[in-house]
């Protein structure tokens, strides 16, 4: 069953979320939390102790993937910067430990979720809990997200194995029949 660590990058929210993934691409939650960092601390301090929160999830779960979020934006220069360098530390931390990366859309991790690259943060919110079973959607968003990316990753590298059984949800049903239109379009 793989283990994957999603982590929505930030440098004063960083999500972070571990799921299992089993063979009929059922998802359970391992762990979930929002590392934090000072915003008036040194850069240098700030990178270091998120550095090693992530370190320190990644010794005590063992994933053997780490999916982040890939983000782009003109519009938040010094936003992006943090998301970078956090996404820098994981990058490393993952090389350090041996475990293979892979960068999502935020568009990829929308659709892959709720079936929608367009949908808001509430819906993947709900969504997120949907998939998991869970009673609430895991607060901050930070947290929701991070298990959004860990849920696309784990879709998306299982290939399109949806079993047409009602244990598949809408979104994998939605997932599957979106990758069997890419193939056909494809040939």
């Amino acid at each position: 069953m793989p283990r994957i660590l999603g982590v929505d990058p930030g440098l004063t929210r960083c999500g972070v979320g571990v799921i299992d993934l089993s063979k009929s691409r059922q998802v359970t939650l391992v762990e979930v939390d929002t590392f934090r960092s000072d915003p008036k601390a040194e850069l240098a301090l700030r990178i270091g102790s998120l550095g090693t929160l992530i370190e320190e999830l990644i010794v005590r779960t063992r994933p053997d993937a780490i999916a982040i979020e890939r983000v782009f934006s003109q519009q938040n220069v010094s936003t992006v910067m943090g998301t970078a360098q956090i996404s820098g530390v994981v990058m490393m931390l993952a090389h350090k430990h041996n475990i293979p990366v892979a960068m999502h859309t935020p568009t990829e991790v929308k659709a892959a979720v709720t079936g929608s690259g367009r949908a808001g943060k509430e819906q993947v919110g709900k969504m997120v809990a949907k998939i998991l079973g869970l009673a609430e959607v895991p607060k901050p968003a930070d947290a929701a997200d991070s298990l959004a990316i860990a849920i696309c990753h784990g879709w998306r590298s299982a290939g399109s194995s949806v079993p047409a059984s009602s244990s598949a949800t809408k979104a994998q049903l939605a997932w599957h029949a979106a990758e069997q239109a890419a193939k056909a379009s494809k040939k």
